[in-house]
C-alpha cells in the first residue's frame, strides 16, 4: 500500500467563484486564442483536464461545469458532421458554426466581467489612499509592482504542472505514510514566517509523493481560503508566489 492522504482531521472547503466561463475564457487568454475561432477539440480537450484535476482535489464543482463539458462535447461532435448532416431545426448561421451560440454568450461574459474589473481596480486605487498598517506596508515592500490577480485555474494550472512531473518520475510512495492536510498547512505557515515572499514551486519539496503533493495543495488553497497567505504575481502568467498577510 502507498502513502496516502488523510482529510478526516481537516476538510479543506474551498468555494469556486470563477465558472465554466471564466475556464473558458482563462484557457483562451492563456494561449492567445482568438475568441472569434475557437479551436473547440484543442479547448474541450484543455477543458476537460482541469475539470479531471478539480474532481482528483476533491473542491466543490459546480454542476454548470459538468454542463459546459457536456455542451463542448457536443459542439465538437456537431463539427465533425458535415453541414448536410446536422441536426434539423437549426437556423442556418448556426448550421454554419456550431461554436456561434458559445462565442456569443464567451463575448457577453468578457464584457460583464471588465467592467467589474474595472470598478474592482477604482476601488483599489481608492482604497490606497487610506494609510497602511506596519504590516501592510512590509508586504508591500515585498512586491515592488502592482499585482496581477491570481485566479484559481492559475493555481490549477501550476499545479498540474507539479504534478505531472511527479506522475512521469519514478513512483516515490512509502509505504504506510499518512499525508495530513493539516500537518501541510502548520508547514507552510512556518515557512511564510520566516520570508517575506515564496515562490510556488518552493512549497514543493523534490521527491515528494503525489499525495503529498495534494496535500500540500489543498493546504495552500485553505490557507487563501482563512487569508492567511496571499497569492499573486507580477505579470499576467507570470511566477505565482505567496506572502503572509496574518
Amino acid at each position: 500500500m502507498g502513502n496516502f492522504l488523510t482529510r478526516d482531521d481537516y476538510k479543506v472547503e474551498l468555494e469556486i467563484f470563477e465558472g465554466p466561463l471564466d475556464l473558458l475564457l482563462y484557457l483562451i487568454r492563456k494561449d492567445e486564442l482568438n475568441i472569434h475561432d475557437i479551436p473547440i477539440s484543442r479547448i474541450t480537450e484543455q477543458y476537460l483536464e482541469y475539470l479531471e484535476l478539480m474532481k482528483m482535489l476533491d473542491l466543490n464543482i459546480a454542476g454548470e461545469f459538468v454542463l459546459m463539458a457536456a455542451t463542448l462535447m457536443h459542439i465538437k461532435s456537431r463539427m465533425l458532421l458535415p453541414p448536410s448532416e446536422r441536426p434539423e431545426g437549426e437556423d442556418e448561421e448556426a448550421e454554419e458554426d456550431p461554436r456561434l451560440e458559445l462565442i456569443r454568450q464567451l463575448l457577453e461574459y468578457k464584457r460583464f466581467k471588465e467592467v467589474a474589473e474595472s470598478l474592482h481596480r477604482l476601488e483599489a486605487a481608492q482604497a490606497t489612499t487610506f494609510s497602511r498598517n506596519d504590516q501592510d506596508r512590509s508586504l508591500a515592500a515585498a512586491v515592488e509592482r502592482p499585482l496581477a490577480e491570481v485566479s484559481i485555474f492559475d493555481l490549477l494550472a501550476a499545479f498540474n504542472e507539479v504534478f505531472k512531473r511527479a506522475t512521469e518520475g519514478p513512483s516515490a510512495e512509502i509505504l504506510g505514510e499518512e499525508v495530513k492536510v493539516a500537518d501541510k498547512i502548520r508547514e507552510i505557515r512556518e515557512l511564510v514566517q520566516h520570508t517575506d515572499v515564496v515562490r510556488f514551486l518552493e512549497l514543493f519539496r523534490a521527491g515528494a509523493t503525489r499525495m503529498e503533493l495534494v496535500a500540500t495543495f489543498l493546504a495552500m488553497l485553505e490557507l487563501i481560503r482563512l487569508k492567511v497567505i496571499l497569492v499573486f504575481q507580477r505579470g499576467p502568467f507570470a511566477t505565482i508566489e505567496l506572502a503572509r498577510i496574518s
